[in-house]
């Protein structure tokens, strides 16, 4: 029997746990707005970091989170998952996959999507195609590579030490190992493309 994989069951913990509170503030604001009170700034404020969190678990509880082989996630779902996680306004996300996919594929496809959205400091658009099983993910825009980072997910190399920011490289490889794959990427001047 295998170990399991003690950081992906804290990741589903943290997001199981957190996602219903985020709910009721959010149902909270919405009933608030209902009562015909004036709209506020404050209540806009809260409104639109109750909406980004819900869309920063949504993310993590895939990408962090379990992915058992039998479980799947709907091409709508995981549009809306990126959509709603880049709302920043500075990157943007392309999701050109209609099929539903099996959620250790998706799991990697997004952690493979926050590797490139470290390599957009300045925003830009991160596109993800899926044929037959091989995914292929570009990112454009000012690309900033971090050469150890990414020389550990293409070559093997050792992992340089990573911040929490960072975490996603590391997680990667464990994904795609699942899989029996491993990442490809290469880069142009304004075009990094992750294969697995």
């Amino acid at each position: 029997m295998c170990p399991p994989d003690l950081s992906a069951l804290i990741g589903s913990r943290i997001c199981h746990d957190i996602i219903s509170p985020l709910g009721a503030i959010g149902n909270g604001v919405e009933l608030l707005a209902l009562s015909n009170a004036a709209p506020t700034e404050e209540m806009a404020l809260i409104h639109q970091s109750v909406a980004n969190a819900n869309a920063k678990v949504q993310l993590f509880r895939i990408a962090f989170g379990t992915a058992n082989a039998g479980q799947t996630v709907g091409a709508t779902e995981m549009a809306g998952v990126l959509t709603a996680y880049f709302t920043d306004g500075r990157t943007r996300s392309d999701y050109l996959v209609t099929d539903t996919v099996p959620r250790p594929e998706a799991k990697a496809a997004l952690l493979a999507a926050l590797c490139l959205h470290s390599a957009l400091p300045s925003g830009g658009r991160i596109e993800l195609r899926r044929t037959g099983v091989r995914w292929a993910l570009a990112a454009q825009g000012m690309v900033h590579v971090d050469a150890g980072l990414w020389a550990a997910l293409d070559h093997g190399q050792p992992m340089p030490d990573l911040s929490a920011a960072t975490v996603h490289f590391a997680l990667l490889p464990q994904a795609l190992a699942a899989l029996d794959r491993r990442a490809k990427f290469s880069r142009g001047d304004d075009r990094l493309l992750l294969e697995f």
